[in-house]
């Protein structure tokens, strides 16, 4: 597993630079941002490759959730790189926050930026129908020739992804994320409760069309701008915003 995480940190290219990195050694760093009525409903958001608790803080992210979700607490994570590189991210991610979670709230939700769109899926990978629904905001989805092998196959529900291998690893983790986002295709409830925003000039942007073919139409979020959260706080409050209508929509 620890090969697997330093495999991922080459791949997202982040030897380079400063990030934060957290200590996996403590528990994951959490901070509750209150809801604005009786809670009945959490809404969990995993940072991305830049991001810490202040970060998340910054990009209002939890008053965006609050402008369309009132009745909703709010858990800015710092499940940081250094967590993956540990090898437990998403195990811990479980143990340590939805699971107590489930206990308690009637709805939990993940929402997870670049990185943490990876971790939320590779979350749902490993605990599927944990969670009530996954809010994308530009998630890293792996590298250009595996998606150009599956594009060639005639899309994602075509594609042939082989035997499952003895085990995951640097060499496979992607083809495998992909294996399991192909259940998506077979079974469309999977993805029912699953929402995407991205910015048009993200530079993660094209990597994007492998995956709206298995998400509603009206569950992708195209909008101007980069990679960041000047992009994704916004979009936030449109896709709440929706996902409550449609439930109003849905009532009889």
């Amino acid at each position: 597993m620890r090969r697997f995480f330093s495999s991922l940190l080459l791949l997202l290219g982040m030897l380079a630079g400063c990030y934060p990195k957290g200590d996996p050694d403590k528990p994951i760093p959490t901070l509750l941002v209150p809801a604005l009525q009786p809670a009945h409903r959490l809404v969990v958001v995993l940072p991305g490759r830049g991001d810490d608790l202040r970060g998340l803080q910054r990009a209002g992210i939890a008053q965006a959730i609050h402008s369309r979700w009132p009745d909703a607490d709010v858990v800015l994570t710092g499940l940081a790189m250094g967590y993956y590189l540990k090898g437990n991210a998403i195990s811990r991610l479980h143990d340590e926050i939805i699971a107590p979670a489930r206990a308690r709230y009637g709805e939990v939700w993940l929402l997870g930026a670049s990185l943490g769109g990876l971790g939320a899926l590779m979350y749902d990978g490993q605990w599927p129908g944990t969670v009530d629904g996954i809010v994308l905001m530009a998630p890293y989805l792996g590298e250009k020739p595996l998606l150009r092998r599956i594009d060639a196959a005639g899309g994602i529900a075509r594609w042939n992804p082989g035997p499952v291998p003895a085990q995951i690893d640097g060499n496979n983790f992607q083809h495998e994320l992909w294996r399991h986002l192909q259940t998506w295709s077979r079974d469309p409830s999977r993805s029912a409760n699953v929402w995407l925003a991205y910015g048009d000039h993200d530079y993660l942007r094209e990597t994007m069309p492998s995956l709206t073919p298995l998400l509603p139409p009206s569950h992708v979020f195209v909008r101007p701008g980069r990679h960041a959260w000047h992009v994704w706080t916004p979009a936030t409050v449109e896709i709440l915003a929706a996902i409550k209508t449609q439930r109003a929509h849905a009532l009889p």
